[in-house]
């Protein structure tokens, strides 16, 4: 392989391991202040110990996430030394944000919630935890805001003399109809995700302790376990909504900025007329005219690109090819149509996981039942991976759609600021990058072996019992003018 190949594989397998922590860490920061929430206006200790616990699992999700997120950021100065020289100057801009904010405001809170719990007034402390919350969404923005740029790059005008893209208006940066189409569709698939995990950990509890002959359980499944999935279930139905309005308006702008991206998404060879949206398929797909359309649904694709159902003329992947050649010279400018195609199908396909879970969650728990069926509990453990794979199988689609290039041109705009990747590619031999490539893969398997082996015992552990702290519980005077904790720290337990 060459060394476009095994630094696209490296930045690849890094991107998608990373991204499985992103969006449960997203999502579960402002359901667990939620919780707590819940537990300062109520004073119901369930909610404390629900806090306690899905706030243990956010810090092993948080913390293997900012792991493999820092190797990300250093692999544009490593492996795409050319792509940072040529657009640094504007990609770096969001990029520092998102570092003052996850650095300075989600560490520096998390910190004190961790630790505030008996030192902090209540109010104070619950306060850390919503900070967090922001924080974490506010730097999902500036991420977004960066990758957006190589999608539709505004705000940036091309230095001749320099031979880079240059800043010229963060606001247009920051604004940038893609980041404000793309962030919403972010965060719903990420509350998305977190609250499937919620509903998937609460239904598998409640059934647990609905079958057990423990009065203590049983009691639990109903005041404890049917509240947080109730809670969760309506968070599920509103993120799926969110997530399907935010995916048209995506799709919508796509089609006017990336026509070779949706074209390839439908497999569409050769420009139509209110094609068909086509459902299932065979074929290689890398001959496009050898693909077989064999299940298709009209007036689908043309609302999809223009809310209309019928005069929708669509671009075709050879025709566009035809085009791009006039415009940017020789080279093939095709996506992967086969990933391409069916990572846009996995990305909606797998949203039937979560629906399936609220629709039966919501008939299971309906008039204060609490279930009892092992197969609810079944379903409850095969639903939380799914939006996982619908958020990694979006990114697949979006970042793989985009190539050949790795800066797309801005076909309304500056079509002189845009970049191939192979032009991005550091000059490194492919023996260097294939043996990072290894230790890479080697280091995050043993990594995911960690983080599965800490969440499933924590999560089968369960909430720890124990009265919730009061207001007499903080700091106490030792006798010596100092102060100390009314209960000890538990470091190696999250401090809890």
């Amino acid at each position: 392989m060459s060394t476009v190949d095994v630094s696209r594989w490296q930045f690849g397998i890094t991107t998608v391991y990373h991204f499985i922590f992103v969006p449960l860490t997203i999502g579960l920061a402002p359901l667990v202040a939620g919780m707590q929430t819940a537990w300062v206006i109520t004073g119901k200790e369930h909610w404390y110990r629900l806090t306690k616990f899905f706030g243990k699992l956010f810090l092993i999700n948080f913390a293997i996430g900012v792991a493999t997120g820092i190797v990300q950021e250093f692999q544009f100065g490593m492996n795409w030394s050319e792509y940072s020289r040529f657009v640094g100057d504007v990609f770096g801009a969001p990029l520092a944000f998102e570092a003052l904010v996850a650095f300075f405001l989600e560490s520096t809170f998390l910190g004190l919630w961790i630790f505030g719990w008996t030192r902090l007034p209540k109010l104070v402390h619950l306060a850390t935890i919503w900070i967090v919350a922001i924080a974490v969404n506010a730097s999902a923005y500036f991420i977004v805001a960066a990758n957006s740029f190589m999608q539709h790059p505004v705000g940036a005008t091309y230095n001749p003399e320099t031979g880079r893209a240059e800043l010229d208006s963060i606001w247009a940066l920051l604004t940038n109809n893609t980041t404000l189409a793309a962030f919403p569709h972010v965060v719903a698939g990420a509350f998305l995700t977190a609250a499937t995990f919620v509903v998937g950990v609460a239904g598998w509890f409640m059934v647990r302790n609905a079958r057990s002959e423990e009065p203590t359980k049983l009691a639990e499944a109903r005041t404890m376990w049917r509240p947080v999935a109730r809670a969760g279930m309506w968070v599920v139905a509103v993120s799926v909504v969110v997530v399907a309005v935010t995916g048209d308006t995506q799709g919508k702008i796509m089609f006017d900025q990336q026509p070779m991206k949706m074209a390839s998404a439908e497999s569409l060879c050769h420009t139509e007329t209110d094609p068909d949206f086509s459902i299932l398929t065979v074929g290689t797909h890398n001959n496009c005219d050898s693909v077989t359309h064999l299940i298709e649904v009209p007036y689908v694709l043309s609302f999809l690109a223009e809310d209309k159902f019928t005069g929708v003329t669509l671009q075709g992947v050879e025709d566009l090819q035809q085009s791009y050649v006039e415009d940017y010279g020789p080279g093939n400018y095709r996506p992967n149509l086969f990933v391409t195609y069916w990572g846009f199908r996995g990305m909606i396909g797998l949203l039937a996981g979560p629906v399936l879970l609220l629709l039966a969650g919501l008939w299971m728990t309906r008039a204060g039942r609490v279930p009892g069926k092992r197969w609810f509990s079944w379903l409850c453990l095969i639903a939380i991976p799914t939006p996982f794979l619908a958020n990694s199988a979006g990114w697949v689609f979006t970042e793989m759609g985009r190539q050949p290039w790795v800066v797309v041109p801005n076909l309304t705009g500056d079509t002189t600021i845009r970049m191939t990747v192979e032009q991005g590619v550091s000059d490194h031999a492919p023996g260097t990058v294939l043996f990072s490539l290894a230790v890479f893969t080697l280091l995050y398997g043993a990594l995911a072996v960690v983080w599965y082996y800490l969440m499933h015992r924590y999560t089968v552990a369960g909430p720890e019992s124990g009265p919730a702290p009061s207001e007499d519980d903080g700091p106490e005077d030792d006798g010596g003018g100092g102060r100390h904790r009314a209960e000890p720290v538990e470091p190696l337990s999250f401090a809890y």
